[in-house]
């Protein structure tokens, strides 16, 4: 189970469209976002989500709480219809990495570096 300050953190890219990264910013600006998304995130024991985004690349920070498992999370998003209609939506405005597998989107990043694990 991890802990409350684990971070997962994750890259993906918007089709480098202006107008497409317009509209992708404005599903995700307060109050946007459809309800039953934001229920389904913290109803996963998500403390926290931000996704930040420079030019066309995205990267998601997702912080966990307590009772979030990831299988779980995946299987609920998987049976939810609302869920799959969000990123069914959400996908006209992203493609895959370049590095990604098929079928995957947000892709893992590995820490490389932490100050606090420095000398």
């Amino acid at each position: 189970m991890p802990s409350t300050s684990e971070k997962f953190v994750y890259a993906l890219d918007l089709k480098d469209d202006p107008d497409l990264i317009a509209q992708y910013k404005a599903w995700h600006a307060p109050g946007q976002v459809p309800a039953a998304i934001n229920a389904s995130i913290r109803d996963a024991g998500i403390a926290a989500l931000e996704i930040y985004l420079a030019g066309n690349r995205m990267f998601m920070i997702l912080t966990p709480g307590p009772d979030f498992d990831a299988d779980r999370k995946a299987a609920a998003d998987a049976a939810s219809e609302d869920v799959q209609k969000w990123e069914a939506l959400m996908w006209e405005f992203q493609q895959a990495l370049p590095f990604a597998a098929p079928g995957q989107k947000w892709v893992a990043m590995d820490r490389i570096y932490s100050l606090a694990e420095q000398i």
